[in-house]
């Protein structure tokens, strides 16, 4: 609702309570005492204004499903509940425009939704459909024709040691958990979830070995993974739709 429309609504509904149901006027006699005005309506809460934070339901939550939408972050469905989907695009786009990731929305949350910052390529070559990651902040960025198409939230490899089986290995191998900086290309997928040493992976697109974008029950807001790039799951759900094959992928760590 346009504030407009709202300070419209609000001066109409103090008009009618403050009317009278008087059918004649007072006597001639009679000295009309002077009223004191009605004090201004108070707008009502605005995307732009009110504080949100996880959990939080309403219009205003709505308006800021769809803003995020229009940026091409994916909040999932548009229903008015600040869940997780709604959190994890949040959170993208707080990293993308270098504020720190928390939850309460405040004002200069608002202000950069109205004038949001634009990604940063990870790389000097840039190929009209690809995919940039960036580590430090963890998301990633699709895309297509040279422009973004879809910004999204990422865990990535926690760096911590671990120890486990490859595929038809007899003994462990040890290695730190990390998602390798580089240019790769897209290539081996599998629709479904999928079984690995290490965990499940949904809709896996690999692009560096054994390292793939895929979904994921659990992707917080710090690296997690064994080395993967996880995904949000209302996410990967499409995301091997809009990425092909032997397509450019640039992973970098910006300082």
């Amino acid at each position: 609702m346009r504030m407009s429309a709202v300070l419209l609504s609000a001066a109409v509904l103090v008009t009618g309570c403050n009317g009278t149901d008087e059918a004649a006027g007072p006597p001639p006699t009679t000295v009309a005492r002077p009223t004191t005005p009605a004090p201004p309506p108070t707008p009502s809460p605005t995307p732009t204004q009110r504080k949100l934070k996880p959990g939080a339901k309403g219009e205003d939550v709505k308006a800021l499903q769809r803003r995020l939408k229009e940026l091409n972050y994916d909040p999932g469905k548009v229903d008015g509940k600040y869940g997780t989907s709604t959190q994890l695009a949040v959170w993208a786009f707080q990293a993308v425009n270098g504020m720190k990731q928390k939850g309460t929305l405040d004002k200069p949350f608002w202000e950069a939704l109205a004038s949001p910052e634009q990604p940063e390529p990870m790389a000097k070559k840039r190929e009209k459909d690809r995919v940039d990651v960036d580590l430090k902040r963890q998301y990633l960025v699709l895309y297509k024709d040279g422009r973004p198409r879809l910004i999204t939230h990422i865990s990535s490899g926690s760096g911590e040691y671990y120890c486990a089986k490859d595929r038809g290995a007899k003994v462990p191998r040890c290695r730190y958990a990390t998602t390798g900086t580089g240019d790769f290309r897209t290539g081996r997928r599998a629709s479904g979830w999928e079984t690995s040493p290490l965990g499940r992976l949904y809709n896996p697109i690999y692009f560096n070995g054994g390292i793939a974008f895929h979904g994921a029950l659990d992707v917080p807001r710090y690296p997690a993974s064994h080395g993967c790039v996880r995904l949000p799951m209302h996410i990967a759900e499409y995301f091997p739709d809009l990425l092909g094959t032997n397509v450019p992928v640039h992973v970098r760590r910006p300082k």
